[in-house]
């Protein structure tokens, strides 16, 4: 995918001349909001047309097909924010969208039943996606992100986050295409236990109680982690 760059509907572009703002002393302002349909556009283009989540895999490939992945992606978020409540959070950096994440119950995610180490365990809310643009990643943002998230869902009574990672071969191949997949690795490094072992998919869960008190070395490893991925391709290559 070529098309990398935040694009919102106002269309606030970067250009030579005219750089992303840092999160340094000289920043307007940074926060967070809750994903909502207003300010869905503010996602990466890439990402606000993939239902990868979304949609069961037979639905998907229907949606794509027909052109209404955008329309789909709208459909799920307004449902979940109807029946269940936030569902996702964005970072700002002044008015420019930076980076966001997103999750919700498994019974709103068609696609966590897709997987050979599905279902996701009763009582935790699955981690889908989340991803930071590089250039803003070492400012604490992604620390920012995972925080209000964790604290969100604390406050709403979940306990536990699961994930479904992307493990590396045993045979040292590289890792299997997924942009919406975070690496195994990763989830382990920062806290998540293997609760479902899988070569290539695994599932793993994090305490919220752990979660909010991640050390500082975790945080600006999961800011890196964050401003790497890159969103899985929305329509195969014909």
């Amino acid at each position: 995918m070529s098309d990398m760059s935040f694009r919102p509907a106002h269309d606030r572009r970067y250009s030579a001349d005219r750089p992303p703002p840092t999160c340094g002393r000289d920043a307007v302002s940074r926060r967070c909001a809750s994903l909502t349909l207003d300010n869905l556009d503010d996602l990466p283009r890439p990402c606000r047309r993939c239902v990868f989540w979304e949609l069961d895999p037979v639905a998907r490939e229907a949606a794509e097909e027909a052109g209404d992945v955008e329309l789909e992606k709208e459909a799920w978020l307004s449902a979940t924010l109807l029946e269940w409540g936030s569902c996702g959070k964005i970072v700002y950096v002044d008015s420019l969208a930076a980076g966001y994440l997103t999750y919700a119950p498994p019974v709103h995610v068609p696609r966590s039943m897709a997987f050979p180490t599905s279902p996701v365990s009763a009582d935790a809310v699955l981690l889908m996606t989340a991803r930071l643009l590089p250039e803003f990643a070492g400012a604490g943002l992604g620390r920012m992100l995972v925080q209000t998230a964790a604290k969100d869902l604390s406050r709403r009574g979940v306990r536990a986050i699961e994930a479904f990672g992307r493990a590396t071969p045993a045979n040292g191949s590289e890792l299997p295409p997924g942009g919406c997949l975070l690496p195994a690795d990763f989830l382990l490094a920062v806290g998540f236990k293997t609760v479902r072992p899988h070569p290539i998919v695994p599932r793993l869960r994090l305490d919220l109680r752990n979660a909010l008190s991640w050390r500082e070395d975790v945080e600006v490893a999961l800011e890196r982690l964050l401003g790497s991925m890159n969103p899985e391709p929305v329509f195969r290559p014909v």
